[in-house]
């Protein structure tokens, strides 16, 4: 007797009624969803030893193999002869013609796991091992048919600004993404390689070493990912013009950008576009960095050149023809270094969106990565013009972590789905979500977690967008019984009274100087509302010990500094010495915090720059 997984339920069919009955739900356990997921009555009883039939170019079943060896231990061999019985059978089928897709048959006969390819193989393993960890002993009977929405499905991760992981962390990151069928990251570079040539740029940075990223290539390919290089290659080069031997590729050496938001950027950040020695630069640095990497795909960022706005060393030919013409010149050349050695350009979309006329002369293979991090973020539009002109693009949503303090969970879902909704409708290569370290990357790692399992979920299967509780899988798969916590705490700065872009209210009333105005709506009342939540939920905080708790207690802290300094802003008390001393007080106890938390997951370099920030307003007390 049949039955049929219908949404959340099962329903038996019988010949004259039907029945609801509450089992294992194979829709709570697998994630992301499956396309389309048939169970019938009866498990599978797993044995404590036995054989694994895995068949398919060795290299392509690698991934597979080791997956398996982890989960079923010693007792179990792996043999790639058909000879003998097999309770779990896999192999990898051209017949399967999507990338990427699997089927999955658990029946009274065993498992057999069907693979268009390494991925496929690797993802209907996978789904196995998580009905596995759901009951060690036996699966339920199933036919599971699956394929992903977008080709990538990927996390770009800062590691810059001014935080750069310890490998062990990289390694648990990249074990976690795997285990939700991502297979692109991306580690943004400005600085944080340790170039042969560079020291004086990287020395305090604990930087990643070609050792490094040869190790983290090697594991991400036995989990099916792609660790793409990414290297900023034009703008927010301020760390390499900070040293004078750098400064003369500097397209503005003076600084002073004007910014489209208003105000001007203070320090140079942009390399000159019609400067030969730039080139020369850049080849050194993509020889070096390069051959560390199997992916064919390379990021060379090329994001907001504000200075090209400003009176420098190309203004003439701005001027003449145009920043987007002079953006697409730049731009072409570095196709031509990328191809040159044997790769496929990415880079940010922002500036050539806004040049339509330009965008039919974007080269055929290169890949635009079209990002925004507001929840009414036009990736619509956006999306129709690529398609339109037949160019590859990736739609770049956010964690909405960075700038935040605590996070803005409606904006992050928000924004992410809106990627992926319209990423399908026009045909986009993939869904990759940032995780930005602006503002001295104060967020812990932890906040970002509900936005990496959001983005998996909606890039792999985006109908099941509805089906799936965020809380409760981020914590089947990483966040411990944090998740419902996780996702409140991101929903705090709602109550301060003010919303801006890219950033909460609260993050700036703990980082900017106490003269810059408080936006209107938020007052006293206001603050002392999002203390109490933030006291609720610490309340709620599950018992235990783990580096997320620690990450999340002290984001109660943070966040409760912030509320202290604007109350005291807003009621002009800011001038008292007693109300400085215990500011400072407080101000101390975060910033150890801040060295402890951030020395769980992360190198010591960039420590000190990112503390610094909070100096800045601790030395302001203690001036006054």
């Amino acid at each position: 007797m049949p039955t049929i997984v219908c949404n959340d339920c099962f329903i038996v069919f019988y010949s004259t009624f039907c029945h609801y009955i509450p089992m294992f739900q194979i829709n709570k356990v697998l994630f992301p969803r499956p396309k389309h997921c048939c169970q019938m009555d009866g498990f599978f009883q797993i044995p404590s030893s036995g054989q694994v039939l895995l068949q398919g170019d060795d290299a392509e079943t690698l991934p597979t193999r080791k997956l398996l060896s982890q989960k079923l231990g010693s007792a179990w061999k792996v043999s790639a002869e058909n000879k003998g019985v097999f309770p779990l059978r896999f192999r990898i089928s051209e017949t399967h013609m999507i990338p990427e897709s699997y089927s999955l048959t658990i029946d009274k006969n065993g498992i057999t796991a069907i693979g268009a390819d390494s991925h496929g193989l690797f993802y209907a393993a996978q789904n196995l091992i998580h009905l596995m960890n759901h009951d060690e002993c036996r699966v339920p009977y199933c036919e599971l048919e699956d394929a992903p929405d977008f080709p990538i499905r990927g996390v770009m991760l800062d590691v810059s600004r001014d935080k750069v992981p310890t490998q062990d962390t990289l390694y648990w990151l990249i074990d976690h993404l795997a285990s939700l069928k991502i297979n692109h990251l991306q580690l943004y570079i400005e600085h944080t390689f340790a170039y042969k040539n560079h020291r004086e740029v990287w020395v305090e940075s604990s930087p990643l070493t070609a050792g490094d990223i040869r190790a983290l290539d090697r594991y991400c390919q036995e989990r099916c990912i792609d660790l793409v290089p990414n290297q900023n290659s034009f703008g927010h080069m301020e760390q390499w013009f900070a040293h004078p031997r750098y400064l003369p590729l500097a397209e503005l050496p003076q600084g002073g950008a004007p910014l489209p938001w208003g105000g001007f950027q203070e320090k140079p950040s942009v390399l000159c576009p019609t400067d030969p020695g730039t080139f020369a630069f850049l080849a050194e640095l993509y020889d070096e960095y390069l051959p560390n990497f199997s992916a064919s795909l390379f990021n060379v960022g090329c994001d907001e050149p504000f200075d090209l706005r400003g009176p420098g060393r190309s203004h003439e030919l701005v001027k003449k023809f145009g920043e987007g013409r002079v953006y697409l010149d730049y731009l072409l050349k570095l196709h031509q270094m990328v191809t040159a050695r044997g790769k496929r350009m990415a880079f940010w979309g922002d500036i050539i969106i806004n040049h339509p006329e330009l965008v039919a002369e974007i080269p055929a293979d290169a890949l635009v990565l079209e990002w925004g991090y507001e929840a009414d973020h036009p990736f619509d539009a956006h999306g129709e013009r690529f398609s339109a002109a037949k160019t590859p693009f990736c739609v770049c949503p956010g964690t909405s972590s960075w700038n935040s303090l605590s996070g803005r969970t409606d904006n992050m879902t928000a924004n992410i789905l809106s990627a992926a909704e319209n990423g399908v409708k026009h045909g986009a290569c993939g869904l990759i979500v940032c995780d930005w370290g602006d503002g001295g990357h104060w967020q812990p790692l932890g906040l970002s977690l509900p936005a990496f399992t959001t983005a998996a979920g909606v890039s792999w299967n985006l109908a099941s967008k509805e089906s799936f509780d965020l809380a409760e899988t981020c914590d089947r798969y990483w966040t411990e019984g944090y998740g419902a916590l996780l996702l409140e705490l991101g929903e705090v700065y709602r109550l301060s009274g003010a919303l801006r872009g890219n950033s909460t209210e609260l993050f700036h009333i703990l980082s900017k100087p106490a003269k810059r105005p408080i936006l209107a709506g938020v007052t006293p009342e206001t603050l002392k509302a999002v203390l109490a939540r933030v006291n609720d939920l610490e309340r709620q905080m599950p018992s235990g010990t783990s580096i997320l708790a620690e990450e999340i207690t002290h984001t109660f802290r943070m966040v409760r500094a912030a509320c202290h300094r604007g109350i005291a802003i807003l009621t002009q008390t800011l001038q008292e010495p007693a109300t400085q001393k215990t500011l400072a007080e407080e101000l101390e106890q975060v910033c150890a915090s801040l060295r402890h938390v951030w020395l769980l997951r992360n190198r010591e370099g960039g420590l000190l720059k990112s503390i610094t920030r909070l100096n800045t307003i601790k030395n302001e007390y203690e001036a006054g």
